[in-house]
């Protein structure tokens, strides 16, 4: 199950005792619909052992900067509270689920 990741709950779910993978995110970009399947389908399946978060650039823009998105989708990778990983741009689903596997 995916989660809304916004200003106020980030910090929250960034320090949580899961893994976080945020997956930025807009409307009108068009790799961000083509990924977003893909996400929500790994979000299903590691669901208990990863939390998997969408955050709206448009509306977020401020998490945005201070992980210094400058362009979506981005995902962004997190364990015990770091940043460990970024990824910008399209990706497959087996290059996803790999990169899934290595915050286990």
């Amino acid at each position: 199950m995916e989660v809304t990741i916004t200003t106020e709950n980030i910090e929250q779910y960034r320090t949580g005792e899961l893994p976080l993978v945020v997956d930025l995110w807009a409307t009108w970009c068009g790799p961000c619909r083509m990924i977003a399947p893909i996400v929500s389908k790994l979000a299903e399946e590691y669901d208990g052992k990863i939390v998997v978060g969408k955050c709206d650039v448009e509306e977020n823009d401020d998490v945005a900067a201070e992980y210094r998105v400058r362009n979506i989708p981005t995902l962004l990778f997190f364990k015990g509270g770091e940043l460990v990983g970024k990824h910008v741009g399209a990706i497959t689903e087996g290059d996803l689920r790999k990169k899934f596997d290595e915050l286990l």
